[in-house]
């Protein structure tokens, strides 16, 4: 069955909005979660990539440090956002990590030459904070929304920072073979963690870490390049930016999380400045290739 390109997106963004909700629907430690989801993953797209001919192994030797810190970053990364999540609400976690946009274009030209920094992109990190304070309830570390969105910005500081570090490998590799990678290297990097804990997850909290890694991992990044290939990239940015209301509605529906006038205010002052930022450049935007 071929989706419409613009259906494939959609989809695949309400996907990776609700892989948010298992950190409410799963009585597990974050990194235990995040070892399900990149263990799952990586074992169904190994095939997958198989039957389609593509390279699992690295394509040069002095790639695979590289692959192996990207795969650690990115296990930080939903380590972070699980937390996020667990201790505030899912409309924490999601609106504060939403933040990326602006975290990238600020953190381009510490990172890259090629980049310069632009009154534009100040102006966004200034707009996204203000957000950021009207999300957070009070400046006090004993709340645990304030706490949240503490841990819910540093997840979009770090995939901010997963997102450059990307972009050289992106040019070597296709996309689904880098999510390959970065889940299997993840999944090495989380083990030595998790073999040692007491917790052990039952046989329906296995089936939903399954459930995470294979459709809302997996299955959604598979839909998202799919639907990048017919759809221009400021169009495939802007649906990108609707994971965290995605992801909102979905848990309103089947958690009963309503977020407050506060936060949805808060959460449309940081979407705004990431979609300030996303679209307002001279170039064609690049949407991201490994959303949360």
């Amino acid at each position: 069955m071929h989706l419409h390109p613009l259906v494939a997106l959609h989809l695949s963004v309400l996907l990776f909005g609700g892989a948010g909700l298992f950190g409410k629907l799963v009585a597990l430690p974050p990194d235990v979660i995040v070892t399900g989801r990149v263990a799952f993953a990586s074992l169904v797209l190994a095939p997958v990539l198989a039957v389609r001919s593509q390279r699992l192994r690295p394509n040069r030797l002095r790639d695979l440090p590289g692959l192996m810190a990207l795969g650690a970053l990115l296990a930080a990364h939903w380590v972070i956002f699980f937390h996020s999540i667990q201790i505030s609400s899912v409309a924490v976690g999601l609106l504060t990590y939403s933040t990326f946009p602006v975290f990238t274009a600020f953190l381009e030209p510490l990172l890259l030459r090629d980049e310069r920094w632009s009154w534009r992109e100040l102006g966004a990190a200034l707009v996204a904070l203000a957000g950021i304070a009207l999300v957070v309830p009070e400046l006090s570390w004993e709340n645990s929304f304030t706490r949240g969105a503490f841990w819910g910005t540093l997840a979009g500081l770090t995939f901010a920072v997963l997102s450059i570090a990307n972009r050289g490998y992106r040019r070597r590799y296709p996309a689904l073979v880098l999510t390959f990678h970065q889940s299997l290297w993840a999944t090495v990097a989380l083990v030595p963690f998790v073999a040692g804990s007491a917790v052990r997850p039952s046989p329906v909290e296995v089936g939903l870490l399954a459930l995470l890694g294979v459709v809302f991992t997996a299955l959604a990044h598979g839909l998202f390049i799919s639907g990048l290939h017919a759809v221009r990239a400021r169009v495939a940015s802007v649906i990108a930016a609707l994971e965290p209301v995605y992801g909102i509605a979905l848990a309103a529906i089947l958690l009963g999380e309503i977020p407050g006038a506060r936060t949805v205010g808060g959460g449309v002052i940081i979407i705004a400045a990431a979609a300030w930022v996303t679209l307002g450049g001279g170039n064609e935007a690049t949407p991201p290739a490994d959303p949360a």
